[in-house]
């Protein structure tokens, strides 16, 4: 990212179309109605009782921006989604099981800068823990690696994890960069050490970027807070213009053969290109304290909406992955009714990603993400570009033999 310290707009290749805006409708409403119906969509009973605490609190994140009207454009230029909503949701299914809501918000959308950002996200953080009365202490912890925040597109996420019957569970994700790329390794291995997964570092850092910060780049740290069973500390790396089977090496970092069929995964998702040339797949590593030195979970996250035309085929992606691991694909088309009235053949991105969890001592899992496309539809992907890449990629074949 460029060295300054304002908030940096998104990978040129997101721009976006207009959306309808309703007259008088602010992105609280929006999101905030978004994710009563999703709750619904995806089987809870009394979805507005269920949701209406975490509504409220991701009103409370939002601070201004919720009171904010559509039709004045975002607060900022927001890494979350690629219209710059500050709010994202994703359905995690596992099979035999319902399926669980998660809705992140950027708390400092509103902020001019970095530094401003990270600060008013601190404070919301805090905030929502008083009411939710949990402890940020692990924040607390690794405050000095992460803030102030002047480099890099983003400086503190908050995260909120929905389940029928159970508290919900509160996620916090800071920017490894935040004092400038070339310090994100040396940031990242001394935040593992305090959290004392030092020994993890080593085995990360060969296998997880072997080809250097600039394709293989450390993009997030996170943090489980509240109510877990096994609380996660986590590595989020991407990788730019990788291959499924080097993808598929790391997830080896995952002990025994729980990795599983990471790669097939990503060429499903994908549609199967020789090299995942556009948005990057990313890899997350998350160690709890069952292991201090080798990573309890994998996760490859594939950015489906660079590689799908339209959300038609994004969506029928999904359900395929979904089908294989033997999950509730209904719930993927009410999620879509429930966060648009557009066809998905309209536009690209309402499916931001699909990912593959795999763990050494849960069952696995596979995740869909939704935008909220608060301030913009991207239009489908002309056939032009489909034809560009099919081109660009038999020349790479040709070139590397």
């Amino acid at each position: 990212m460029a060295p300054s310290n304002h908030r940096q707009p998104n990978h040129p290749s997101t721009a976006t179309a207009s959306a309808q805006v309703v007259a008088g409708a602010t992105l609280g409403e929006r999101v905030g109605g978004q994710l009563r119906r999703v709750c619904r969509a995806a089987g809870f009973t009394d979805p507005d009782g269920v949701c209406e605490a975490p509504r409220l609190d991701l009103l409370d994140l939002l601070g201004p921006a919720a009171r904010r009207p559509l039709c004045a454009g975002p607060p900022s230029p927001s890494f979350v989604c690629d219209d710059h909503s500050p709010v994202e949701f994703s359905l995690a299914f596992t099979a035999g099981s319902g399926t669980a809501v998660r809705v992140l918000a950027e708390p400092g959308c509103t902020a001019a800068t970095l530094e401003e950002n990270g600060r008013l996200g601190l404070r919301a953080l805090e905030a929502l823990a008083s009411r939710r009365a949990f402890s940020t202490e692990p924040v607390r912890r690794v405050e000095d690696l992460f803030f102030p925040a002047v480099h890099g597109p983003f400086a503190l996420w908050c995260a909120m994890d929905l389940r029928q019957g159970r508290p919900p569970g509160f996620k916090v994700y800071v920017n490894p960069q935040a004092h400038g790329r070339e310090w994100a390794a040396r940031v990242v291995e001394e935040a593992l050490s305090r959290f004392g997964f030092g020994r993890a570092w080593r085995a990360l850092r060969e296998r997880a970027t072997p080809r250097g910060p600039e394709r293989d780049e450390i993009l997030f740290f996170a943090l489980d807070l509240g109510r877990w069973h096994a609380p996660r500390v986590k590595v989020y790396v991407a990788h730019h213009d990788a291959t499924a089977a080097e993808v598929h090496a790391v997830s080896r970092l995952l002990p025994g053969d729980r990795a599983g069929r990471v790669g097939e995964f990503c060429r499903v998702v994908g549609g199967a290109p020789r090299r995942f040339a556009h948005r990057p797949l990313v890899s997350c590593l998350s160690y709890t304290e069952r292991d201090l030195e080798h990573p309890s979970g994998y996760t490859v996250h594939v950015p489906v909406r660079d590689y799908a035309r339209n959300d038609g085929i994004a969506r029928n992606r999904a359900v395929a992955v979904l089908r294989l691991h033997g999950m509730d694909t209904a719930v993927i088309d009410r999620a879509l009714a429930a966060m648009t009235s557009r066809r998905p053949s309209d536009g690209v991105g309402l499916i931001a990603y699909v990912s593959l969890v795999r763990s050494t001592w849960q069952p696995t899992r596979v995740n869909v993400y939704f935008s909220p496309e608060a301030y913009g539809v991207r239009p489908p992907y002309a056939k032009e570009r489909r034809r560009a890449d099919a081109v660009a990629d038999a020349r790479r074949r040709r070139t590397t033999g």
